[in-house]
């Protein structure tokens, strides 16, 4: 144990926040533009020698100076981070790191969930958490239907298809339950995993909601929270890479790698995206996803986008109609189940949030 002290640095701390950005530029590492926590620890000259910090569960931007390389700092810094979580009720951690340093985290108690070789390994602090995710995404319930019985899920008739789909639905547009029909329609069951971190303007719990309720109509699909595993670009980290592009490709390559393994724990041979020719990011992911996907035996479908007016539907769309109390457009774009929801008083307080955005286009 050192006889440095470890202190929060707070976003108003000029001196704190340059000493931290250069000490990660140091070390190769980029300050992420999503951190809630940042310690640092400084030696008697109020010099940063190590620091880290934390959004959501998750560690990130972990660093110590080459001069105080070997002295145990990093186990300081970890330990500090894990008692900030747990006082804030965050017992399942993760992380992202370098794959050069994945077993010193090892030997701190994390656990390797998947790896981008020479990039990035995502790491949490359960042995059995991936594991037990999969187990319980097998035991959800099969739609109830009575043309899709037990012995054909489990995969005894060949011809059986299963597919997926991952959307945020930030809110539940016409597009998506377009893409979402589609989906359903061509295949024996749909799994619809909805993005479950609360990083849009529009809460995970109203979000499913809509998505349900919007797609009631179909009897095979099966609905799954996200958890933590399928990964955000909200909470995918942007420090180890040199730019925007590196940081998208890395994410998409990451979360194909995890869902390649939901994929095989369900039987899943499709997935299903919705084409955005408009967005670069998009873009780069499903150029990726349908090079990549393919060679895990899933075939990838990128689905033209459902237009209205001659433009294709998009939440972005929909969040400025409600910004601007364009109840005309937005009745063009959503489901009635969505557009009962965002006409009652439960929904005002989303309203409200959306209206004080300041850009809700590419939140």
């Amino acid at each position: 144990m050192s006889d440095y002290v470890i202190s929060r640095i707070s976003p108003a701390d000029r001196r704190g926040q340059r000493q931290l950005i250069e000490l990660l530029t140091a070390e190769g590492i980029r300050k992420d533009g999503n951190l809630d926590y940042t310690c640092g620890m400084f030696d008697d000259d109020y010099n940063l020698i190590a620091t880290g910090s934390c959004f959501g569960n998750t560690l990130r931007c972990m660093a110590v100076s080459s001069s105080h390389q070997g002295e145990g700092l990093m186990n300081e810094i970890v330990s500090h981070l894990m008692e900030v979580q747990y006082a804030r009720g965050n017992m399942h951690l993760f992380l992202y790191t370098k794959c050069s340093s994945a077993k010193f985290f090892g030997d701190l108690g994390f656990y390797e969930i998947a790896r981008i070789p020479d990039q990035i390994v995502f790491m949490e602090n359960r042995r059995s958490g991936f594991a037990d995710y999969l187990k319980n995404l097998e035991k959800d319930h099969i739609p109830d239907s009575g043309s899709y019985g037990m012995e054909t899920y489990s995969g005894s008739n060949a011809s059986f298809r299963a597919a997926a789909l991952v959307m945020n639905a930030n809110p539940f547009t016409l597009g998506h339950q377009y893409l979402v029909e589609r989906a359903a329609a061509e295949n024996d069951i749909l799994h619809l995993f909805i993005v479950s971190e609360d990083a849009s303007l529009v809460p995970f719990a109203v979000r499913k909601r809509l998505v349900m309720e919007g797609t009631a109509h179909r009897r095979n699909i099966i609905y799954h929270e996200s958890g933590p595993y399928i990964i955000s670009s909200a909470t995918f980290p942007s420090y180890f890479q040199k730019d925007e592009a590196a940081v998208n490709e890395s994410h998409a390559m990451l979360d194909l790698t995890v869902f390649t393994r939901i994929a095989q724990a369900l039987g899943i041979s499709r997935r299903y995206v919705g084409e955005e020719p408009n967005s670069q990011v998009t873009g780069i992911y499903n150029r990726i996803m349908s090079e990549k996907l393919p060679e895990n035996g899933i075939e990838c479908v990128i689905v033209p986008r459902k237009e209205s007016g001659g433009r294709a539907i998009s939440a972005s769309t929909v969040r400025q109609a409600l910004k601007d109390g364009d109840w005309d457009l937005l009745a063009e774009l959503v489901p009635e189940t969505t557009l009962r929801y965002f006409r009652s008083s439960e929904a005002e307080p989303v309203i409200e949030r959306i209206r004080a955005a300041g850009d809700v286009v590419h939140y």
